[in-house]
């Protein structure tokens, strides 16, 4: 049977005789025979469906906007079938529609109601970092009274991994750093002809300020970010749940061997990166104003104190400490799925940078109050 829609208009009634397959295959079939009849005169419709073999719920949808556009136009429709799976359609298409509700309008949030949320999500997340902090120093007083419960495999892996590996990026980048400071410095002080100073400008600011935050910097965009992705994927595969099930506490396994070792070796890695940047100084001071590397050397044990050395290394433990907990407590963080890994490793290496310039900031006023 041909899929059509015979028209017949009698007077003010119009009469719609659907045949073949009415799907939504067919619809455009009869949507354009009903948009050509005029229907300015119109007072009343039958839609017979005696004829059609085949009816979806496309058809459905269909002919109830078609009932729904007649009522709107006070025209009467009236719908005439025997087939008692075409009414049932119908009706169970038109009761789902009036199930559904409206997408509620949401109006534009303002300046201030951003700002407020954005305020009172940071503090519930403050909050939420406290606990993590008041959870781990709770475990670490239960679990380190005796050396028995220390871990020292599991530190020494961790040390290992996060700081030994990171020496040669480290070194690398501390080098440079110390070569780019001096080069600048040297262009200054030539014109003043005050080339020795560049031993006492070079060994203070690096020692106290340039190399602990230069190793903090690389330690929390490589070791931090690692924590992170580590914990994380580690939650998503519900390893962490399956530790706890089993009764171990992951705060013992794996979040205190990782602090523990981050802090024992960041001391380490300031100290080589004191050495590779005063060695870049060294060398363009060498090449650039002509101060050998015994002159240099004799310049720094007189105008640089040692108190300057360890200023920077006493930094170290506390900026390890803040980096570690912060890659920690994001990798618990991370929801489950992939995505809430990178958001939360992100976060991680903003947050410890942060932290660590913060950190840096308090030390310096204390220092500079006690007269250090």
């Amino acid at each position: 049977m041909h899929n059509s829609v015979a028209v017949s208009l009698s007077n003010t009634k119009l009469s719609l005789h659907f045949s073949g397959e009415f799907t939504i295959y067919t619809l455009h079939i009869f949507q354009a025979k009903i948009d050509a009849v005029d229907l300015s005169q119109i007072q009343g419709v039958e839609l017979y469906f005696e004829d059609v073999l085949l009816f979806d719920t496309a058809a459905s949808l269909f002919v109830n906007a078609l009932l729904m556009d007649f009522s709107q136009k006070n025209i009467i429709a009236k719908v005439i079938c025997s087939d008692a799976s075409i009414l049932a359609t119908i009706e169970l298409v038109k009761k789902q529609n009036r199930q559904t509700t409206p997408i509620p309008h949401f109006p534009k949030r303002t300046l201030l109601e951003i700002i407020g949320r954005a305020s009172y999500h940071n503090y519930i997340g403050f909050l939420s970092f406290m606990g993590f902090l008041g959870k781990l120093f709770a475990t670490k007083l239960s679990n380190l009274r005796t050396l028995k419960n220390i871990r020292i495999k599991e530190i020494i892996f961790e040390m290992h991994e996060s700081a030994i590996k990171a020496l040669g990026i480290i070194a690398i980048t501390s080098f440079l750093i110390g070569l780019v400071v001096a080069y600048q410095s040297a262009f200054q002080l030539k014109i003043y002809g005050a080339n020795i100073f560049i031993v006492d400008m070079l060994g203070i600011s690096i020692l106290r300020e340039l190399s602990p935050l230069i190793t903090a910097i690389v330690i929390a965009g490589r070791s931090g970010s690692a924590y992170t992705a580590q914990i994380g994927a580690m939650k998503i595969t519900e390893e962490l749940d399956a530790m706890r099930t089993m009764g171990f506490d992951p705060y013992v396994f794996l979040v205190l061997p990782r602090i523990i070792a981050l802090m024992i070796v960041m001391p380490l890695l300031i100290f080589v990166s004191d050495m590779m940047a005063i060695l870049g100084g060294m060398v363009v001071a060498n090449l650039d104003l002509n101060i050998t590397v015994d002159l240099f050397l004799d310049r720094f044990s007189t105008a640089v104190a040692a108190k300057h050395f360890f200023v920077g290394i006493v930094k170290g433990p506390f900026f390890a400490f803040l980096i570690a907990s912060i890659g920690i407590y994001r990798g618990l963080m991370v929801k489950n799925d992939t995505q809430s890994i990178g958001l939360n490793t992100t976060k991680s290496v903003v947050e410890s940078i942060f932290a660590v310039i913060v950190c840096d900031a308090i030390f310096s006023i204390a220092f500079t109050n006690l007269g250090i």
